[in-house]
């Protein structure tokens, strides 16, 4: 056992959007976000694994009383942060300013840094970065609350799956979000523009597969795939909000997830070579999660990179980590070592 204060910090769950799921909805269980709610329902797990490597294991929520947290920050003199926190009090454009105020105090703290975190957040630098890099991604266009859309606005080919621009957990992501025609899109960016306030991404829509990349440190986990079989016809094969967060749903109960992938193997080396070129475009580090489609002809297409994935006992990450045979335990050691080996090496720097 280390003789080493963690502290886990998280962002205390708040309703930010009157409505989280990208449609119509009455439920006011829809009316919160299921993402936040459901990792403090798992934080104990993190709890429980962490305090059998070191001495000392707290945590913190995050809201917006930043004096306070400072103040506790002082007190509490951690050695290392576990960095859960993905926004504060729900609004998500904070989550990299949380990652600054770490490297300003000198904490070491697990996963990405903020340029990596605000980069992947923004759906379109992400994909001018990909891009840039000549790493194949969905043809896009943005559509800001400002834009008067007109047939003739739309440059980028049906079928057209339409996401916020900045936020993550499927948030907004529902069965209208894929659209074939302009009365549909029309439709769907003023709902999005009204509930949501924020520019919304236009993305050409892959038919075909799609796939999870989890990557811990530089190693690639097993490949796991989302079937939907069993959805019902008439609504897209896409992972929507509810596909994540609300168990009742058709879409949770009809997202599957396949661990390891069934893939041929060149295909499989191609998507593992994509996935560890969008990695390092972004400037990701410790662990990550690239979301790929692959079209008709196998060839994949980077369409979300997600620094510090959720990590909880029941995620997509850990069903990789426990098919490459690392354990809950294992993971967590593995990330504190990251952290801990980088602030030993800052420090050497510092000393040179």
């Amino acid at each position: 056992m280390l003789d080493k204060k963690v502290l886990i910090c998280y962002n205390e769950p708040v309703s930010f959007y009157t409505n989280y799921i990208g449609k119509d909805s009455s439920s006011n269980e829809e009316r919160v976000d299921l993402s936040e709610t459901d990792f403090k329902k798992n934080l104990h797990f993190i709890q429980d694994s962490l305090q059998k490597s070191f001495s000392s294991v707290q945590s913190l929520g995050f809201t917006r009383d930043i004096k306070k947290v400072i103040s506790l920050f002082q007190s509490s003199k951690p050695d290392l942060i576990f960095n859960f926190v993905e926004s504060i009090e729900g609004d998500s454009d904070y989550e990299s300013f949380v990652t600054g105020m770490f490297d300003i105090m000198q904490i070491p703290y697990t996963g990405n840094n903020s340029l990596s975190l605000g980069n992947c957040l923004n759906k379109r630098r992400t994909k001018q970065l990909l891009t840039f890099k000549g790493i194949k991604t969905p043809a896009f266009q943005v559509i800001t609350i400002k834009d008067s859309i007109k047939p003739g606005f739309i440059k980028i080919k049906y079928p057209i799956i339409t996401k916020l621009i900045s936020e993550d957990a499927s948030i907004g992501i529902s069965e209208n979000s894929v659209i074939y025609n302009f009365e549909e899109l029309k439709k769907q960016c003023k709902f999005l523009s009204m509930n949501y306030k924020k520019d919304i991404i236009l993305e050409e829509y892959i038919k075909g597969r799609e796939l999870n990349i989890s990557i811990l440190g530089d190693e690639v986990l097993p490949i796991s795939e989302i079937t939907f079989n069993k959805l019902p016809k008439g609504l897209p094969k896409i992972v929507t909000y509810e596909a994540k967060w609300s168990p009742s749903s058709v879409y949770f109960n009809n997202s599957v997830p396949v661990c390891p992938a069934p893939l041929k193997a060149e295909v499989e080396t191609r998507i593992k070579e994509t996935a560890i070129a969008a990695y390092k475009a972004l400037g990701c580090r410790d662990y990550a999660r690239v979301d790929i489609r692959l079209n008709k002809n196998n060839v994949p297409y980077v369409i979300e990179v997600n620094p510090n994935p959720d990590i909880s006992p029941d995620t997509g990450f850990v069903r990789s980590a426990t098919a490459a045979g690392i354990t809950y335990d294992d993971l967590l050691n593995r990330l504190a070592g990251f952290a801990l080996k980088r602030n030993i090496s800052d420090k050497s720097h510092q000393k040179i």
